[in-house]
């Protein structure tokens, strides 16, 4: 009894104190984003008086209203567009064996740990021939691009994992590869998708030196962390509560969106977490 005790006390002294780590940047932002002209708070204090004006003053200043939106579409499409490539190519990929696929696994795994920054350079000079620069379409067709190798091994992963005994049965009804997939693999799979998708947002989202390559001209093709660099980057933003609250203003779609997906979110991870 008395080891499971101090077993249970010492699982919540590491959380407790994750936990407090993991949150003191985000407090602290938030506190100074909150803190009246001439206030400072530190750490976890917050302020003595609530003043939302610095967000009123980041979002005229910064140009945030278009920055976000532009975000929201680089990233829903990135989601979308790379979700709609990997689930074939995973689920090809899981049920299949033999030498050939084999070796695409293998090309995705260097796909998944090549750095990008490698590949920069050439993107700008393809992109520039495009006359695609300064677009959507410079910030989402790499990022699909770049994604594909992750999501591919996530859902390969999750197909494994998957009976056989559901798709022989839907082959035996008569349904075909595709109709399997659509209709059957997917919704028991829905967690797991979701999970993925949550992960690819956030990774989008937070992006910044493709933005700053390929973007950095116009300002409605700009996305929130670009323009927040360019925020706080700006001479004439002296103000530290200010340039807190553009952070906090950048950071709060992904916070609502972990909020909201978090069930699925663990579930999804719970579920990839197991061996093949």
């Amino acid at each position: 009894m008395r080891t499971r005790r101090s077993e249970r006390i010492g699982a919540y002294a590491i959380l407790i104190t994750c936990s407090v780590i993991a949150l003191y940047p985000f407090v602290s932002i938030l506190g100074l984003a909150l803190s009246p002209p001439g206030e400072r708070p530190s750490g976890f204090s917050f302020p003595t008086e609530l003043y939302f004006g610095n967000f009123a003053k980041a979002w005229s200043g910064g140009g945030f209203d278009t920055a976000l939106i532009s975000s929201l579409v680089v990233a829903t499409a990135v989601v979308v567009g790379t979700i709609v490539l990997a689930l074939p190519a995973g689920y090809a990929l899981g049920n299949t064996r033999g030498p050939v696929f084999a070796l695409i696994g293998g090309i995705l795994v260097v796909g998944l740990v090549l750095p990008y920054e490698s590949m920069i350079v050439a993107l700008y000079t393809m992109f520039r021939d495009w006359g695609l620069l300064n677009t959507w379409w410079a910030l989402i067709l790499p990022q699909i691009g770049l994604s594909l190798s992750f999501a591919t091994l996530w859902l390969r992963t999750a197909f494994r994992q998957t009976p056989e005994s559901i798709a022989e049965a839907a082959a035996i009804d008569g349904a075909s590869r595709l109709r399997t997939l659509r209709s059957v693999l997917v919704p028991i799979m829905m967690p797991t998708v979701l999970t993925l998708a949550t992960l690819l947002f956030l990774f989008t989202w937070n992006e910044f030196l493709l933005a700053l390559v390929l973007v950095p001209d116009e300002q409605s093709a700009q996305t929130a962390p670009l323009a927040l660099s360019f925020f706080a980057g700006n001479r004439r933003t002296n103000d530290p509560a200010v340039t807190a609250a553009a952070a906090v203003l950048v950071a709060l779609p992904i916070l609502i969106t972990y909020i909201f997906l978090q069930r699925r979110f663990i579930t999804g991870m719970l579920a990839g977490a197991m061996k093949e």
